[in-house]
């Protein structure tokens, strides 16, 4: 299991976005957050422990990233990748 992987690649298994192709546009737009600070570049690196801040429709979702995989698998497996966090009060 690697240490860490791109951002773009990780939200393509997590499946957050059908395609990396996507991923990447999202992770260029700077619509997404890392550990607070914004997205520039499709390249970012995560890991475990870290928190992704991402546009979901209307809303705005905070997970944590729990593991790292190598594959692209099902959606059952792709949610076991994070942890949706609460919002803040």
């Amino acid at each position: 299991m690697a240490e860490h992987v791109r951002i773009d690649k990780w939200l393509w298994h997590a499946r957050f976005y059908r395609s990396r192709v996507k991923a990447q546009e999202a992770a260029s737009s700077g619509l997404i957050r890392l550990n607070g600070v914004r997205v520039q570049k499709p390249s970012a690196d995560v890991r475990p422990g870290d928190v992704v801040t991402l546009p979901r429709g209307c809303e705005i979702l905070a997970v944590r990233i729990e593991e790292i995989v190598a594959r692209r698998s099902s959606a059952a497996e792709g949610q076991r990748l994070y942890k949706i966090l609460p919002e803040p009060s």
